[in-house]
């Protein structure tokens, strides 16, 4: 069973938002939607076996002279933003022949860029004051056996690098003087390691259920706020739904470290993709925090990866914690001033609804895409521009945004390739009959393979068309076309009933409640205090979970609220 800790081989991607011309569209969108939408890279490790796929993992993102630099595993170069929102790629002058490796990165004020993420584990610390031009240099010390680093520079100079990709080493740390090239320390300082029999989440597994494989802790992430240190790393597994990033804090870059008692910080286990482990945490504009981190996808294979990004706050008592509720739905931008990360309140409203299509092949039926299972999809008989999947909302619904992930079936492509991109329209009826144009892509040259669009002003519409015009690999297929919007109807009532059991294994709960007629589904929320219910958990279709990620000698508070297209309910404690 090879995981991404054996192999570390992680990709990252970032959101790209592009130029619509619609009636229905703006300029430039003020929302983004998980996992991100960049031109994400073909994977060429895979190639001797003919696993072709795109994968992003594993993002630096950093802030260098106030601009946004997001380095990605093997993705033959980086991309640049302005706002950590539009992204556009940068192929380097100079960079690793087959792509960094987990790469680290860090910004030395505002004077130099440094990199690391050698794929042999043995590396330089390259640096240049051009990121867009990318005429990297080396430094002349090598520092041998890292996977998974992280460099960090204190503010009084002093240099560390922080490692480990491993289920059974711990992390560790060197410091590194940066007045001789970086030269490392004879001492190795060990930090910490996995704690599985009393952390939850830190077990092996899809949902954590691994019998009796243990977890791997891996791409540590440093970052000080307060004069305090916040070492992030990342459990239990690339490949899984619950792969997340904890953290330790510390009063100093080498310790002693102690557990955050509302780990894991960065937690996305349920919805239409998961995961939020493996990333990266910046301060970005209006001096608000954000964290990009791995999605799994694992369908071609395990450590096939999407990038996603969580906004990041700090509470008063020094706990770092985040907001993955609805997580993959529609979220303001970074850039949008008092409402940074905050949800939209747009809703699904194309789960499992009505759907019919102009062809299939046999087991991807048009109903895969519309399951919110990002490991399923529809497969057209070919890529032609007759092909088409047609959504029935069943009421007439404000549509505000529409994403499509496409799927990689069989494409046989690989490495960094020009000249890919999209084309299709999107069409809106009431009656389907008269048709609106949504959104038209039709002369776009935009590599657009997780596309999401906001339209400017939204549409009171009962039918979703999408007509394909060219895609840019052998196949048409697509695992999510997901609409978003506001539907007829009232938000669900309150739930009742609600009741959990913590288990002699006090690292698990069995959490139920009264299904809610008219719900769609349900958000689980838990944390170590009423008023720290950081984490949360998406249910579909069910009123049950079975929770596997608490620590043992930890109190917590439970809360569920019930939604549907048309809303929230309130939340039950």
């Amino acid at each position: 069973h090879m995981v991404k800790g054996i192999l570390n081989i992680f990709s990252l991607t970032v959101l790209c938002f592009c130029t619509y011309k619609s009636s229905a569209q703006t300029a430039q969108m003020s929302t983004y939607c998980n996992p991100l939408n960049i031109d994400y890279t073909y994977m060429i490790y895979n190639a001797h076996n003919n696993l072709s796929y795109r994968s992003g993992a594993d993002p630096a993102v950093v802030e260098f002279r106030g601009e946004y630099y997001m380095f990605v595993t093997r993705s033959m170069g980086y991309w640049h933003s302005t706002d950590l929102h539009n992204w556009s790629f940068i192929t380097p002058e100079k960079w690793y022949f087959q792509g960094s490796n987990a790469p680290a990165a860090f910004n030395y004020k505002d004077s130099v860029l440094y990199v690391m993420g050698d794929p042999s584990g043995s590396m330089s610390v390259l640096y240049t004051d051009n990121p867009k031009r990318g005429d990297w240099k080396a430094t002349p010390s090598i520092l041998n056996n890292l996977q998974d680093p992280a460099l960090f520079i204190d503010d009084d100079g002093q240099g560390y690098v922080f490692w480990g990709s491993s289920n059974v080493y711990p992390i560790r740390a060197k410091t590194l003087d940066k007045s001789r090239n970086f030269k490392p320390s004879d001492s190795t300082y060990t930090l910490f390691n996995l704690d599985e029999e009393k952390h939850g989440w830190e077990r092996f597994g899809e949902n954590h259920s691994h019998p009796t494989l243990g977890g791997y802790i891996e791409g540590p992430w440093m970052t000080k706020h307060g004069g305090k240190y916040y070492l992030q790393y990342a459990a239990p597994g690339t490949e899984f739904n619950v792969y997340a990033d904890g953290v330790y804090m510390a009063d100093h870059p080498l310790g002693p470290y102690k557990y955050a008692p509302n780990n894991p910080v960065f937690y996305k286990p349920g919805g239409f993709m998961n995961g939020a482990g493996h990333g990266s945490t910046v301060l970005g504009p209006n001096n608000k925090y954000w964290h990009f981190g791995s999605m799994a996808l694992s369908v071609n294979v395990n450590w096939e990866r999407r990038l996603c990004m969580y906004p990041a706050f700090f509470d008063k008592d020094g706990l770092m914690y985040s907001n993955t509720s609805f997580g993959d739905y529609p979220h303001y931008a970074p850039a949008v001033a008092g409402r940074e990360g905050g949800f939209t309140g747009w809703m699904l409203l194309s789960y499992k609804k009505g759907v019919k299509a102009s062809s299939h092949q046999q087991g991807h039926t048009a109903d895969h895409a519309l399951d919110e299972n990002v490991k399923t999809f529809w497969l057209a008989e070919n890529k032609s521009k007759d092909q088409w999947l047609e959504i029935d909302l069943q009421n007439a619904s404000r549509v505000h945004a529409i994403q499509i992930n496409y799927h990689d079936h069989q494409s046989g492509m690989f490495g960094r390739l020009p000249g890919l991109y999209h084309r299709y329209t999107i069409q809106g009826s009431v009656d389907g009959k008269a048709w609106t144009t949504l959104v038209d892509r039709s002369n776009s040259y935009k590599d657009v393979p997780n596309d999401y669009v906001e339209l400017g002003v939204p549409q009171t519409v009962r039918y979703i068309r999408y007509n394909n015009i060219h895609v840019p690999t052998p196949h048409l297929a697509i695992s999510g076309l997901r609409v978003f919007g506001k539907g007829a109807g009232k938000a669900p009532a309150a739930v009742k009933g609600f009741k959990v059991v913590r288990r002699s294994d006090r690292r698990d709960a069995m959490i139920t409640w009264n299904a809610i007629a008219g719900a769609q589904g349900y958000n689980v929320y838990w944390g170590i205090a009423p008023d720290k219910l950081y984490n949360s958990w998406m249910v579909y279709d069910k009123a049950e979970l079975e929770l596997k990620s608490l620590t043992v000698d930890q109190p917590y508070y439970f809360a569920v609220e019930a939604f549907n297209e048309a809303g929230v309910s309130a939340k039950t404690v």
